[in-house]
C-alpha cells in the first residue's frame, strides 16, 4: 500500500498582496483558525520514518480552505470573503486547484500501476471550542462504510495504544470523517478497493509539550508502520 500524506493547514501564511485584508487579525492568524500548528511537523517525521511522499499547502486556510469543497460555504473565511470574484478565482487557482491536482495526480499515477494508496490528512485541534471540551488525544477520522478504511483505523488504533496505552484514541472525533473535506472528495473519485483516505487529528496541547511531542511523533510513526505492514 502506497502511502501519501497532506497537511491542508500547514502555515498560517499570508500572502504580501493580501495582508491588507488581515490588518487587525493577526491574533486570529496566529490561532488555530489560522493553521493547525504541529501538523506539517508530524507530516515530516512520517515522511521520514514511512519513506512517504509529502503535499502541504503554503497560505493560510483564512485566506482559501483548501479543505472544503470549491462551493462550501467556508471556502473563504470573513476576511477573504469581501474580495471582488476575480481575486477569489485567482486565489483558487493559485493555491487551491494546485494542491488538489496534485494529490489527485499522484493518486492517479499509483492507482494506474495496480498499486493501493492509503491517503492521511494530517491535522491538529484545540482542546476546547466553543466552551466545550474535546475529551481526546488522537482522532481517528473516516468513512465507516469503506471496509478498508475501519479495517486500517482498528490497526493503527491498535498499534497506537501498544505504543502508549494512556493515549485517548477516538474515532470519527472531533469531526467525522464523511463531513466535508479533501479525502470525502476523493472517495468519490477512487473506488474503496484502492483508496483510502484517512483524517488524522492530534490534540495541539500534546503539540505544545516539547518532550512529550517528539516522543508522540515518534510513536505515531511507529504505530503506522506496524499498521501499513498489517495491511501489505
Amino acid at each position: 500500500m502506497d502511502l501519501i500524506l497532506t497537511c491542508e493547514h500547514a502555515t498560517n501564511h499570508i500572502p504580501a498582496e493580501f495582508m491588507h485584508l488581515f490588518g487587525d487579525a493577526q491574533a486570529i492568524l496566529a490561532s488555530h483558525r489560522g493553521w493547525d500548528p504541529g501538523s506539517l511537523a508530524l507530516g515530516r517525521t512520517l515522511q521520514r520514518h514511512c519513506s512517504a511522499v509529502l503535499f502541504r499547502t503554503t497560505v493560510s486556510r483564512l485566506l482559501v480552505e483548501v479543505n472544503r469543497s470549491p462551493r462550501h460555504r467556508q471556502l473563504f473565511s470573513e476576511f477573504s470573503q469581501r474580495l471582488e470574484p476575480a481575486a477569489k478565482e485567482a486565489i483558487l487557482q493559485r493555491y487551491y486547484w494546485p494542491h488538489r491536482r496534485q494529490v489527485e495526480a499522484w493518486i492517479e499515477d499509483r492507482l494506474a500501476i495496480g498499486n493501493r494508496v492509503l491517503h492521511l490528512s494530517l491535522h491538529t485541534f484545540v482542546s476546547e471550542l466553543h466552551g466545550q471540551i474535546r475529551n481526546a488525544d488522537i482522532g481517528l477520522l473516516y468513512d465507516p462504510r469503506r471496509g478498508t478504511e475501519k479495517t486500517f483505523c482498528d490497526r493503527w488504533h491498535n498499534a497506537l495504544q501498544e505504543a502508549n496505552d494512556a493515549l485517548r484514541i477516538r474515532r470519527n472525533y472531533p469531526y467525522l470523517g464523511r463531513a466535508d473535506g479533501f479525502t470525502t472528495a476523493l472517495r468519490r473519485r477512487f473506488p474503496g478497493s484502492s483508496y483510502a483516505g484517512i483524517e488524522l487529528e492530534v490534540n495541539q496541547d500534546l503539540v505544545c509539550e516539547a518532550n512529550g511531542w517528539r516522543k508522540l511523533k515518534r510513536d505515531i510513526a511507529d504505530a503506522l508502520e506496524d499498521a501499513l505492514s498489517a495491511s501489505s
